[in-house]
């Protein structure tokens, strides 16, 4: 009997989903596409639109986008927010006027509101989408045919639950809590904070000092930190953060007061600075996604349905709105984490682990 895949699971060799990947071995698997496939990459111009390069997840995320298109041959943009949704929409609409609508479009919006606005310019323009992380739970890509082609996400109740817990028990499984979440209106952010609370729920010995949100911020995690520090003092016993980029923010205050290694911290994300400080000992833990993944893949699925490779429409629901898989790293499995391996960017929803679920 096929093991049911979880959203989040302890860590071992085989299990192991590759955070990054090189593209060495890829000709092989471009030499096994049709001609007409690679013919047809000239007509489209591909692009990521994400929040900022400076943060890791996102350049690996963007990274994985210009693998695939390097495979097929195709044109490549990077459009980037910067945190500021007019300019993320505005990008997108002077890019699809530039490529008539030959655009395939993987994008993270800056706001969960943004994805209605962006998928209705692309599918008017007739290009295709594919939204990761962010959007409207009425949003659906069934309602917007072909040119919606799929939502990307993971389920970050389970992994801010299971991060949370890895900080507690670092921290012996008792004492004050400080907490930095995302952006308040983001997906991500309102799931990680509901993973926080179910862990804090289930530690009566755990109090949650204070939460603020910095954004996903790194220098904004870093202040709030150095913040706290002076008002809580030792009462202070862990730093749970909704990202990575946050957690270093937070781990660097901690150093400055000579508390790094004696206060635990932990993120999600996965990149490398993170797991680096699990290793040290500096971190208690993070969630490793799969940018590699999510950013090649989420125009590898627009682009072969845009050419008539997939019949997208015809596809189950759990074909358009997945979750990935998120991997837990503590010190425990750090010492795990295999070396590197070439994404596969034909096996369509071989990485997926089920249909996203909308909560209350």
């Amino acid at each position: 009997m096929q093991r049911k895949k979880s959203p989040i699971y302890q860590l071992d060799r085989r299990q192991f989903l590759t955070r990054s990947a090189g593209f060495a071995s890829m000709a092989a698997m471009a030499s096994a596409l049709p001609r007409d496939v690679l013919a047809q990459a000239a007509d489209y111009t591909l692009a990521i639109s994400m929040r900022s390069v400076a943060n890791p997840y996102h350049a690996t995320f963007t990274k994985g986008g210009e693998d695939f298109a390097d495979f097929i041959g195709a044109k490549f943009a990077t459009l980037v927010t910067e945190g500021n949704s007019e300019k993320g929409i505005a990008d997108i609409r002077a890019l699809l006027a530039r490529t008539n609508g030959k655009l395939i479009l993987n994008v993270d919006p800056n706001d969960s509101p943004d994805a209605r606005v962006i998928v209705e310019d692309v599918a008017n323009a007739g290009g295709f989408v594919v939204t990761q992380w962010n959007k409207p739970a009425d949003l659906h890509p069934w309602d917007f045919d072909p040119h919606y082609v799929a939502h990307m996400s993971f389920d970050g109740v389970p992994s801010g639950q299971r991060v949370t817990q890895a900080l507690i028990d670092g921290m012996g499984g008792e004492g004050g809590i400080v907490a930095l979440g995302g952006i308040l209106s983001n997906v991500p952010a309102i799931e990680r904070r509901q993973g926080l609370e179910l862990a804090i729920a289930e530690n009566p010995g755990v109090e949650l000092l204070d939460f603020q949100a910095a954004d996903w911020n790194e220098t904004k995690a870093f202040d709030i930190t150095q913040a706290w520090i002076t008002r809580f003092g030792r009462d202070v016993k862990g730093v749970w953060a909704a990202n990575d980029g946050m957690a270093i923010g937070a781990l660097e205050a901690l150093r400055q007061e000579g508390l790094a290694g004696t206060v635990p911290v932990t993120g999600i994300d996965g990149i490398d600075a993170a797991i680096q400080a699990v290793r040290d000992g500096e971190m208690a833990g993070t969630v490793a996604w799969d940018p590699t993944w999510t950013g090649g893949m989420g125009l590898s699925i627009a682009y072969h349905s845009a050419i008539g490779e997939i019949n997208i429409a015809d596809e189950p629901q759990g074909h358009r709105e997945f979750y990935g898989t998120g991997i837990l790293i503590t010190a425990d499995t750090v010492g795990s984490l295999g070396a590197a391996e070439p994404e596969n960017f034909l096996d369509f929803w071989g990485k997926a682990t089920g249909q996203i679920q909308y909560r209350g």
